[in-house]
């Protein structure tokens, strides 16, 4: 499998604003890899004197990001494996959570399962006018456990629910938008990077101290999230491997 294959994480600094960028050739989509490096530069990111506020975006035009590797859970044949890969979307919430840098998400495209959980871990969200969501996990019989509480606390109970409840129909950008998902919603790409571009320098320009202080603030009760997100990847790990969640993926492959 080449680099390309593999899917790629860059991670840049100008003007005090540092800009992680995730890529993978399927949508956008996540490995177990790719999650692990996007957490540790999230962490690396935050402890870097060099940027005052990170932004965090996918590549190209297409999709944000399809969630989860289809390939990747379909190769899964045991819980410690399971629990593993899911592990990974924990580490990038919980970096997310934790980094002492505010986070401005861009959000270019249609967005699944961890993508919506990395749109709902950011302090502040800007998106495409086409940028419709879903949270497919239970059509796939695993769940939307892991993202749940990013979601739930970005949305609210009821609105998770209907997303989560209601796994194969897209939702709109202006549904996200009212429910809170999205700060802020545009409708050309340029009018995205310029939005996102005005707020990472504004930010950047503020006083770290008080940046810092207000991240804490929009965070607190969140302290259980590490054993929380542990818990809900190990139920994740366990309904990966049931036929139901392998045979779905194969039809699905199929198409």
């Amino acid at each position: 499998m080449t680099d390309i294959e593999k899917g790629s994480i860059s991670y840049s600094v100008d003007d005090n604003i540092g800009t992680i960028e995730f890529h993978h050739p399927k949508g956008n989509s996540l490995p177990g890899a790719l999650l692990r490096e996007l957490a540790e530069t999230i962490e690396n990111a935050g402890k870097n004197d060099g940027n005052n506020v990170i932004v965090i975006r996918s590549k190209g035009e297409g999709a944000f990001c399809a969630g989860a590797s289809f390939d990747e859970l379909l190769a899964i044949d045991n819980f410690v494996d399971g629990k593993k890969f899911f592990m990974g979307f924990a580490h990038v919430l919980n970096a997310m959570r934790t980094c002492p840098k505010l986070i401005v998400v861009r959000v270019q495209g249609k967005t699944v399962g961890g993508g919506i959980g990395i749109a709902s871990a950011a302090d502040y969200c800007i998106a495409h006018r086409n940028a419709s969501i879903k949270l497919s996990e239970l059509a796939l019989g695993i769940g939307p456990f892991v993202v749940g509480p990013a979601v739930s606390r970005k949305l609210g109970t009821a609105a998770f629910s209907s997303l989560a409840l209601d796994a194969r129909n897209w939702y709109t950008s202006d549904w996200a938008h009212s429910k809170g998902l999205f700060n802020k919603v545009v409708d050309t790409t340029e009018e995205l990077d310029e939005a996102v571009q005005q707020l990472a320098s504004d930010l950047a320009s503020s006083n770290p101290e008080a940046m810092k202080e207000m991240k804490e603030i929009l965070w607190q009760s969140t302290g259980h999230w590490n054993s929380t997100l542990e818990q809900r990847a190990e139920i994740s790990g366990r309904l990966v491997l049931s036929e139901f969640t392998r045979n779905f993926i194969r039809e699905f492959k199929k198409k």
